[in-house]
């Protein structure tokens, strides 16, 4: 039986707490009012003039020195010059009169100009001011939402790669069983956080999904969005949450009830339970990947509710999937390294390795063909979608696929580097990065803009959930042994070399 270490248990602890504080802290700083907003303008316009100052004066400097020198040599010529400046001068006297008349006659029209530029200048400055308000507003709201979606999928990755070894009936994978349902373990309490989150952007406590804004579908008000309209028979409230709790539900029914018969297994006389979560297994998988495509389409693609991707779902799929078998693998070599898992040898480790590097490769094969076809087609609606991360998230949109592609390959592409253990786990840090910051990309763009930033409120969600993680995930696992006694295939998965 696993001990939960009072090391471990108090990091979790200090991990939560910092989180909450530093959470607290992105939601006390954003700002509270539109005047807020304005103080923050300003700072930024005079920050960015403040950098042009030093160019300004130096090329005024230049102008005035050469207007100098000019005027130097012009005072050497003398009566040519002095005849020719009076001509010039009588000359701009009689075009300034003329000017002046035409001025006196235009004022009147040239007034309204003024005054109606003046009233377009200030309604746009206003809803520019507006949408940054609900921009910095969204900033910790999105920033909880991505880290919280982040482990939700983590967990829903390791539960679906659990369903897949059962399925397959694998004879390799027995011993990792009680790791993953340790893991999973994790689904009940991030599943209800993240549906309360989901209900305060329904209630409109943030502005997150921009498709529920008030008015957003009717033609009579100012905020009326055709598009968006159009989708209302499938984006609206009532379904979406409807949909988001079926989802959520189902996934941890079988949870419960595949551990429930695999606990049940250790104590049968027969393969009875191994057979129910067999078949079990089999009809989750249908259901998992229905519901987790319309997921991808819930809870992240509507939050650009202009764009869309056939290739979406499965683009998700493979970032949260990988990310889920590289936490079995760490949470696997972290125990072995605490004298657990005695069974769990080096081709074990070498399999997970194969399958962070295999579902690696994949996410790059999506990455890539989601990019070119919309890249080829050029349809402005479509490329739009790539045209601001490019733009505007540059550093993180290219990162990713460093982090998420090139790095698996440079470290797992040798077949001696999957069982070496510290290599392992330096590679899994850099793809559970990667595919943070690869959710990132997918979030962040559509909920705060080009006001994005990693600082606190971002760091302290990801620490609060990680310390979450810790506590339950290893709380669950000293309530049941690490080995299941009795699965079928257990022998087998004890005995796995190659």
């Amino acid at each position: 039986m696993y001990t939960f270490s009072s090391k471990l248990k108090t990091f979790s602890f200090v991990l939560m707490i910092i989180g909450i504080l530093g959470i607290g802290y992105g939601f006390l700083t954003a700002p509270k009012t539109i005047q807020d907003v304005e103080t923050i303008l300003k700072e930024e316009e005079a920050h960015h003039e403040g950098g042009h100052e030093a160019a300004s004066t130096h090329q005024a400097v230049s102008t005035h020195e050469a207007a100098s020198t000019h005027e130097a040599v012009a005072t050497e010529h003398s009566p040519a010059v002095t005849h020719e400046v009076a001509v010039a001068e009588t000359a701009h006297d009689t075009i300034a009169k003329d000017t002046v008349k035409a001025a006196t006659v235009a004022e009147p029209a040239h007034a309204e100009h003024v005054e109606n530029n003046a009233e377009a200048h200030a309604d746009e400055h206003a809803e520019h001011v507006e949408h940054v308000f609900h921009q910095l507003q969204n900033k910790p709201w999105a920033a909880l939402y991505v880290a919280c979606i982040f482990f939700l999928l983590i967990t829903m990755g390791v539960l679906a790669f659990y369903a897949i070894q059962q399925v397959a009936q694998a004879g390799w994978s027995p011993v990792l069983f009680r790791v993953m349902q340790g893991i999973t373990a994790y689904l009940p309490i991030i599943s209800v956080i993240f549906f309360l989150i989901l209900l305060l952007s329904g209630f409109h406590i943030n502005h997150i999904f921009i498709w529920m804004k008030e008015g957003v579908t009717d033609p009579n008000s100012p905020n009326y969005d055709e598009i968006i309209a159009g989708k209302s028979g499938y984006l609206n409230f009532a379904f979406w949450i409807s949909r988001a709790a079926i989802f959520l539900l189902g996934w941890n029914v079988y949870r419960y009830l595949s551990r429930k018969n695999c606990l049940a297994q250790d104590e049968a006389n027969d393969d009875v339970f191994y057979k129910k979560n067999f078949k079990m297994s089999a009809a989750f998988l249908v259901f998992f990947i229905v519901s987790e495509s319309i997921m991808a389409w819930d809870w992240i693609m509507s939050l650009d509710p202009h764009w869309f991707s056939t290739l979406f779902g499965w683009y998700v799929f493979a970032s949260f999937f990988v990310s889920g078998i590289t936490v079995i693998q760490i949470v696997t070599i972290y125990l072995k390294s605490k004298g657990y898992l005695e069974n769990v040898n080096s081709s074990h480790i070498h399999d997970l390795s194969k399958f962070m590097f295999g579902i690696s490769v994949f996410w790059t094969y999506l990455w890539f063909s989601q990019f070119m076809l919309i890249w080829y087609a050029n349809i402005p609606e479509e490329v739009t979608y790539f045209k601001t991360r490019i733009e505007l998230y540059n550093l993180p949109f290219f990162g990713a696929f460093v982090m998420n592609f090139i790095f698996p390959i440079l470290l797992l592409i040798n077949s001696d580097f999957k069982r070496i253990y510290w290599i392992v786990v330096m590679g899994g840090i850099v793809i559970l990065a990667g595919h943070y910051i690869d959710f990132f990309n997918m979030i962040m763009p559509a909920t705060v803009g080009d006001r994005w930033f990693i600082g606190i409120p971002e760091i302290a969600s990801l620490l609060f959930f990680f310390g979450l993680f810790i506590f339950v995930v290893f709380s669950a696992l000293t309530k049941a042994p690490l080995v299941p006694k009795r699965n079928p295939f257990i022998e087998e998965s004890k005995h796995f070399h190659y």
